[in-house]
């Protein structure tokens, strides 16, 4: 690798990178190999980067970074489809599974191009999201979208037969026409700027219970895939606990090559940057060994026998080696507004998440903070992607990774071009049908494992945005605990009851029942409600404006509480008021 000049560098010829002050962020380079650990606690301007974010890398290293980015979203990328094939009826037809991974791929890759091209301009991958997830199993759980019983006993089911395909066909078909109308949603609050404006009344304790109840609510899910084999499921588990947490400081040296040195061995980080990836690969090895050797039980009906190898291996068999995935490919999509509403709430959850990501990829890349033409910009792009995305049948759609802009710290590359790169791998790998079923064919307790520590950091994430406010309030305690709570308790109570809930009229009662057993809806809105009702005070009122102070309206959460409150108090003047001219 060769220096850029400081022109190149800093960006000098990207306008989107320059602060107010006219000045660029992006600082001169160190080339000496660097732990992970360097640059934690530096500022923008004191970053060390191989490559900013205008820089071209040389070919060889944009497609080697690019490879690596992909494989750091793997995870998220195949667990989506993997766990909605189950509620699609689909969990006895691996080459489908396969397809709807290659869409995935292929959808992603597309979106990460507009992204990184028109949206937000930063070096940012583009996959599914786990916010969509939540609404979309509470959506086909709804009587009407239950699987036949049939669909569940594998002798029965014949996946090339018209009924099965009508069957998981008319459900993918449903939940694309959700996604696309929702995007729309999506589209206008970024183009039209209006994510600004709503930002002033969503903070940490809103984000916080929403971006939790998106993972808490999948412990069925993850549970019921692990518990196949929980031996099986704990070895994925500690592969991937000892490669991210304990030997993660651990530099494995790789031969490299440079004009200045010519080949040598450089330190990476390997372990860091690939815990999942090699965890599962090392777990699927010993499910093949276990298979070979007879250890893992041949009767279907056994207890481990869904972590054989062998089981699934047809499907590599089955599956075409080229498959262009295109708009419409599952039939029509058809609309119901109690999909509507569901996927709006994983809508405005993913906004949530994607601007705190670009915060963060300018920041690891070496730019300056987005401002808030580019936020609304990639906001907009993102409902594109989801627009596309449900188009093309992913079953999903589309929000910023987090994993793959803290990639970006490790590999001390921030520039665009590697994660075109990486886009053109996920076309490449989405219209490579084999690369689909191979994924498909990965033992279920290995998935379950992966499972468990994917949704435990979903989890933790979320939990992590209270950092941002005083948890020494009792206030704000409240609304977190009652949040998260009730998020767990009113969608258990209202699977249970949905009788109850029945007004006679069937699409109000699918939006109600859709609408309340969405665990980040009902968690959001009420961390939404109170903290923007519910007062909060400071010691020192210093900052805040002359009519802030006069209602003793604190770091109260945002203007609207202020403004409340405001209104509360004056309307106990009028009523004291009122009082004392009727009794004197």
């Amino acid at each position: 690798m060769t220096p850029s000049s400081d022109k190149e560098l800093n960006g000098l010829d990207n306008p989107s990178f320059t602060g107010e002050d006219g000045k660029h962020y992006c600082s001169s380079l160190d080339r000496a190999a660097q732990g992970p650990e360097e640059g934690r606690d530096r500022g923008p301007s004191d970053i060390k980067l191989a490559y900013a974010v205008m820089d071209v890398p040389p070919w060889y290293l944009c497609i080697l970074l690019g490879i690596q980015h992909f494989l750091t979203a793997l995870g998220g990328l195949i667990a989506i489809p993997l766990i909605l094939s189950k509620e699609l009826c689909l969990q006895h037809d691996l080459l489908t599974q396969s397809h709807l991974i290659s869409t995935i791929f292929f959808v992603s890759g597309i979106c990460t191009l507009l992204q990184v091209l028109f949206g937000v301009r930063l070096p940012i991958i583009q996959g599914g999201t786990f916010a969509f997830l939540t609404p979309t199993l509470a959506m086909l759980s709804l009587p009407k979208w239950k699987c036949p019983s049939w669909t569940q006993n594998a002798t029965l089911v014949n996946a090339s037969s018209p009924e099965f395909i009508e069957v998981w066909q008319t459900r993918m078909r449903e939940l694309q026409g959700a996604i696309i109308v929702a995007s729309c949603f999506q589209i206008f609050v970024g183009f039209s700027g209006l994510i600004g404006f709503l930002m002033r009344f969503i903070g940490p304790l809103t984000i916080a219970p929403t971006i939790t109840l998106v993972a808490l609510p999948l412990f069925d899910s993850a549970g019921d895939e692990a518990g196949q084999h929980w031996g099986i499921a704990f070895m994925t588990i500690s592969f991937i606990v000892l490669f991210s947490q304990y030997l993660k400081d651990v530099p494995v040296p790789l031969p490299s090559y440079q004009r200045g040195k010519k080949c040598h061995l450089s330190p990476v980080y390997l372990f860091q940057i690939f815990p999942v990836l090699m965890g599962l690969s090392l777990s699927w090895l010993l499910c093949y060994v276990l298979t070979v050797t007879d250890v893992l039980p041949a009767d279907p009906t056994a207890y481990g026998h869904l972590a054989r190898t062998d089981i699934r291996g047809d499907v590599l068999s089955q599956a075409p080696w080229f498959r262009l995935p295109y708009p419409g490919q599952w039939g029509v999509p058809t609309v119901s507004l109690a999909g509507i509403f569901g996927i709006l709430a994983g809508v405005i959850s993913s906004m949530l998440e994607s601007v705190g990501d670009y915060y963060a990829c300018a920041r690891l890349a070496g730019a300056p903070p987005p401002p808030k033409h580019a936020i609304s910009r990639g906001i907009g792009v993102e409902g594109i992607g989801c627009l596309l995305a449900g188009a093309w049948g992913t079953g999903n759609g589309t929000t910023s990774y987090s994993e793959n802009v803290g990639a970006l710290g490790i590999t001390k590359v921030g520039s665009r071009m590697v994660i075109i790169a990486s886009a053109c791998t996920m076309l490449l790998s989405g219209i490579s049908g084999k690369v689909g079923a191979m994924l498909a064919s990965i033992p279920t307790p290995v998935i379950g494992g992966v499972f468990l520590v994917m949704f435990g950091v979903i989890t933790a994430v979320g939990i992590s945005n209270l950092q941002y406010t005083d948890m020494n309030s009792s206030r704000n305690i409240f609304i977190f605990g009652f949040s998260v709570f009730a998020g767990l308790t009113v969608p258990n109570w209202a699977n249970k009851n949905s009788t109850l809930l029945e007004t006679g009229i069937i699409q109000l009662d699918q939006v109600i029942q859709v609408l309340l057993t969405t665990g980040m809806f009902v968690g959001g809105l009420l961390g939404f409600i109170l903290d923007n009702t519910i007062p909060g005070w400071v010691e020192n009122p210093q900052g805040f404006s002359k009519a802030q102070r006069a209602v003793g309206c604190y770091d109260a959460g945002s203007p609207l509480t202020c403004k409340l409150q405001e209104i509360l108090k004056s309307f106990s003047v009028l009523l004291l008021y009122l009082t004392q001219s009727l009794l004197f």
